[in-house]
């Protein structure tokens, strides 16, 4: 078959058998993912990104190349999950500014768009580390281009493009080190390796797009649920009282005013948030005209994603305690009431000056951030990390002119990153934790007082001052750190550092602790996480009393997934 030029029905087809082919090798790709424990989720990062690509241009139909990246890369970035998907959707950035003029691509300049997605991704990472999907995507697109010169038909590219990836994939361990104590090869670069499959096999006729479409991902990231509470407003206190997102197709007839449309919505609502993006108008209001919000609003294209909810009946529901509906209490005057749809408002109409967002997994973890002032949390962790427009909305709920972000996963922090480079309408601030101890002694540190820079070096001195511990099961044969690990053993872990590992939690335990606490320390910290029992707490506790009196020791049922407990030394 011979194929000189993609176009934009090309590029469709493309990316649905990529993110197919990913899709059912999902698991097999996180059984790759060793750093920093035995424990991966990078072909769910990758696989919930590409979903949300698909979504965006499955809205679309045009055989303009340029349209259709632009649709795919922008659902990429807004579902962004994780390093690996962060890292996904720059690729595609920049893929998209090489491509954004053009109907068609030949091999020059489909090769020369690769190049650019790897140029886009590279400036995205503040460190980029070799022997990664970096490294796979830097070596192919590079061989694309020397080979670009030499042919004019795609298929042939294409062959050797993917030829050149496995060649850099399986070079991975060479560069990485904690690759070739594992054994195997590196999971981004795997996942990259089938999507370029993906695009092959849609060009040479192999894959059946009418059974094997992408249908949306049912998994959403959900805000955690502390305790409810009882509501501190009356119901008729919610004077726009019905809550209104929906985004906006532009019309290319029509220019979009974003300062008139403000404006005229200021007149019938408030809570407004307008988030013009190339084709696309995020919009969010409270009113109690909503037919006025839409007359007002279609005039500028079609209106898509329509979410319409009466807060008042929400607020009854909240007051009767109905399940599925919670009250999260926000420190100063600030309340904000929060359902499963993560619908929200906000009674003050004057900004404060500082607020939170923090990544937590487990009731009683969730509800320790809430009580220390921080305005919104996502359930996220290790397996499950929020997108980037999962954070973008949770900073935007924030009724503040300086938000921080606490991810508390070193997977999260690149979606953090990306989701502050995209709000412009406020000060946002991306706080480096790597871990739930992190998180909470960051939130701690913020003072009212100081200006943002000031709390934002106390926040940063604050992380480094107190050891994070966590002890996880092993869910595969691995060599690392100079430790034979076997499936189904307990793995303490030291501040990422796999540092024992054995068939007993207990003495698991024991040996991670004599890591984490010396003659400094003064207090210990003991998340209990929804697989721990009360038998192994109070060995812990024992233990601690024993050998180390001078040590003041607090236990939390933290409720957190994958960690048994989860260890803070200060």
């Amino acid at each position: 078959m011979s194929k000189l030029f993609i176009n934009g029905a090309d590029f469709m087809n493309m990316v649905l058998s990529g993110a197919s082919i990913l899709k059912a090798n999902v698991e097999q790709i996180n059984s790759l993912n060793v750093f920093p424990v035995p424990d991966g989720d990078t072909g769910t990062n990758m696989n919930m990104t590409l979903t949300s690509g698909i979504e965006y241009i499955q809205s679309k139909s045009s055989d303009h190349i340029g349209e259709m990246s632009a649709a795919f890369s922008k659902g990429l970035l807004m579902g962004a999950r994780g390093n690996s998907g962060v890292i996904l959707s720059q690729l595609f950035r920049g893929f998209t500014k090489a491509v954004h003029d053009l109907e068609k691509i030949d091999t020059v300049q489909f090769a020369k768009a690769l190049q650019q997605g790897v140029d886009t991704a590279y400036q995205a990472v503040v460190k980029p580390i070799e022997g990664t999907i970096l490294t796979v995507a830097k070596e192919s697109a590079k061989h694309a281009i020397y080979i670009s010169h030499q042919t004019d038909h795609i298929i042939p590219l294409l062959e050797e493009l993917i030829g050149e990836a496995k060649n850099s994939l399986a070079r991975t361990p060479d560069l990485l080190p904690v690759l070739k104590q594992a054994g195997v090869v590196d999971s981004g670069g795997q996942g990259l390796v089938y999507v370029y499959e993906g695009f092959l096999a849609t060009l040479k006729g192999e894959f059946d797009h009418n059974s094997e479409m992408i249908s949306s991902s049912s998994s959403k990231v959900v805000i955690s649920k502390p305790k409810p509470a009882q509501s501190s407003i009356e119901t008729e206190d919610i004077t726009h009282f019905y809550d209104m997102e929906f985004f906006i197709h532009l019309s290319k007839e029509i220019q979009f005013d974003e300062s008139l449309v403000r404006e005229e919505l200021a007149k019938i609502g408030d809570s407004i948030v307008l988030i013009p993006d190339d084709e696309f108008v995020k919009v969010h209001v409270h009113s109690n005209s909503p037919g006025d919000v839409l007359n007002l609003t279609i005039r500028y294209g079609e209106l898509t994603r329509l979410h319409i909810q009466n807060m008042r009946d929400q607020h009854r529901e909240i007051v009767e305690e109905e399940p599925g509906k919670i009250q999260i209490p926000a420190h100063d005057e600030t309340t904000s009431i929060i359902n499963e749809d993560e619908t929200l408002f906000t009674k003050n109409t004057e900004a404060k000056a500082f607020g939170m967002v923090t990544v937590s997994s487990g009731g009683g973890i969730s509800d320790v951030f809430a009580s220390i002032g921080v305005d919104h949390v996502l359930y996220g962790g290790q397996t499950m990390n929020p997108s980037t427009e999962d954070l973008i909305n949770a900073v935007r709920s924030i009724h503040a002119e300086h938000v921080f972000i606490l991810p508390n996963n070193s997977n999260i922090i690149l979606a953090a990153q990306q989701a502050k480079e995209l709000i412009e309408d406020k000060e946002v601030i991306v706080i480096p934790s790597k871990t739930i101890p992190q998180g909470m002694v960051a939130a701690l540190a913020l003072q009212s007082t100081n200006s943002s820079d000031e709390n934002e070096k106390l926040m940063n001195q604050a992380i480094k001052e107190v050891q994070s511990g966590s002890i996880t099961i092993a869910v595969r044969d691995s060599q690392m750190n100079q430790l034979s690990i076997k499936e189904g053993e307990y793995l303490g872990i030291h501040e990422n550092q796999i540092v024992t590992a054995s068939r007993d939690i207990v003495d698991t335990a024991k040996h991670l602790l004599q890591e984490m606490i010396d003659s400094d320390s003064e207090m210990l910290t003991i998340f209990s996480g929804e697989s721990a029992n009360t038998s192994q707490t109070n060995s812990f506790i024992q233990y601690i009393e024993e050998e180390y009196p001078d040590v003041e020791i607090e236990v939390i049922d933290g409720g957190q997934p994958i960690y048994d407990y989860i260890f803070s030394v200060e």
